[in-house]
């Protein structure tokens, strides 16, 4: 059972680049953002509906399979990892700390579920892991 709750719907396509911000202690860091369609914060619950974890799962709608496709997904490890909303663009943003880069990806739409099914297990039945278009570009 999966209940979810869709707050926007947009279609954009994807694109990558790389930026330098400057943190207050004055060293260039490196940051990598990703765009994509959706973004999914599912809550994972045990048999007695208790949350086991968090995690944002990201999409891109496929015109061919006219369906959401997974392309990567993230345990939510800290609340400043959670999507948030980016006024006033209605873009969703979602930043962690991978090492020394900074990775975020902004999504035209979010949706919050609550399931004992995971998401991103349930999508590799359409899409295989293999066949997945990374947010990043391998270096």
């Amino acid at each position: 059972m999966i209940c979810a709750a869709v707050l926007s719907l947009a279609s954009s396509w994807a694109s990558f680049s790389t930026t330098s911000i400057l943190p207050s202690g004055g060293q260039a860091e490196n940051t990598e953002t990703a765009e994509v369609d959706l973004v999914e914060l599912n809550h994972f619950l045990d048999e007695h509906g208790r949350e086991v974890f968090r995690q944002v799962v990201f999409f891109d709608w496929s015109r061919k399979n006219r369906q959401f496709e997974v392309r990567a997904w993230r345990l939510v490890k800290h609340p400043s990892q959670l999507p948030r909303r980016i006024d006033p663009t209605s873009t969703y943003l979602i930043r962690w700390q991978d090492k020394s880069v900074t990775r975020e990806v902004r999504a035209g739409s979010m949706r919050e579920t609550w399931s004992q099914e995971d998401p991103e297990r349930v999508n590799r039945s359409i899409l295989p892991e293999n066949q997945r278009r990374p947010l990043w570009p391998s270096n």
